[in-house]
């Protein structure tokens, strides 16, 4: 992700560099337009407009598109953090059904997970940072848990239990990386690009059409640069779950380790 440029740019200056882009485009279009004011005939005009529909159409199609990629990647980030938190509890209560001593390092392990998770957020790059730490807890917690299945004495009960907690532990392992996937996974530039591009087109061919039609509302013009680098703004928020206005909130991460904290109070009682 670092060297991508739309998710590293401040979002004010991606919006002010539009609209400033997209105006740009309607301004010169409208003088290439009054220029060959003269030299097009009613027949021509005809066909610019259609075309210049055309492209505004497809100026929208692509709009929403890629609003709709967006959307569903940041509805994946934040049911990916709610199904990490709830594999977390989960292997917490398995885990109290393990024998002593195993029981409470392995809950000090995952209280511990629980705060290294907390400290990286929504960040996949901070999430990659403390792979290590992440790795070591992950091992540790699996050769606890594998210590509890050897010498377990064999009973059905206690074969369930350990076979359940191993089972829950690897599905918390496996969300550790499909979190960070899904963190990475965002609107290609390329598409953004393209985005831009006919943007610049569509709004270059409205200034041309005001430009053979001798008229033009500097308010109505303006007012489309806006909302149109508006909607690209906000879909290359979508992408940016720690930074921007669109963020994803770790209450259910917080709201485990909160739980968590008042385990050993609820037990005494």
């Amino acid at each position: 992700m670092a060297k991508e440029l739309f998710y590293n740019v401040p979002l004010g200056l991606i919006l002010v560099a539009s609209i400033g882009f997209f105006l740009l485009a309607t301004e010169a279009g409208f003088l290439l337009g009054r220029r060959s004011q003269s030299a097009v005939d009613e027949p021509s005009k005809s066909q610019i407009f259609a075309i210049q529909g055309a492209i505004l159409g497809l100026l929208a199609l692509l709009l929403g598109f890629a609003y709709a990629m967006a959307t569903f990647r940041y509805d994946a980030r934040k049911q990916f953090l709610l199904e990490e938190a709830n594999a977390i509890g989960k292997t917490f209560l398995l885990a109290q059904l393990l024998p002593e001593p195993p029981r409470k390092e392995v809950s000090n392990l995952l209280r511990r997970y629980v705060e290294v998770r907390l400290d990286a957020g929504n960040d996949a790059n901070a999430l990659r940072k403390v792979g290590d730490e992440t790795e070591r807890l992950h091992k540790q917690l699996w050769l606890d848990g594998a210590a509890v299945a050897e010498k377990d004495p064999g009973g059905f009960a206690s074969v369930v239990t350990t076979g359940l907690f191993l089972k829950s532990l690897n599905e918390m392992i496996d969300l550790n990386l499909t979190r960070i996937t899904t963190l990475e996974n965002h609107v290609p530039e390329v598409t953004l690009m393209l985005l831009f591009f006919i943007a610049v087109m569509g709004t270059a061919l409205i200034g041309y059409g005001c430009g053979l039609s001798g008229v033009r509302n500097f308010f109505l013009t303006i007012i489309s640069s806006v909302l149109i680098a508006a909607v690209i703004m906000v879909i290359i928020d979508f992408d940016r779950p720690t930074k921007g206005f669109i963020t994803i909130s770790m209450q259910p991460t917080i709201d485990l380790q909160n739980s968590l904290k008042e385990w050993d109070s609820l037990k005494v009682q």
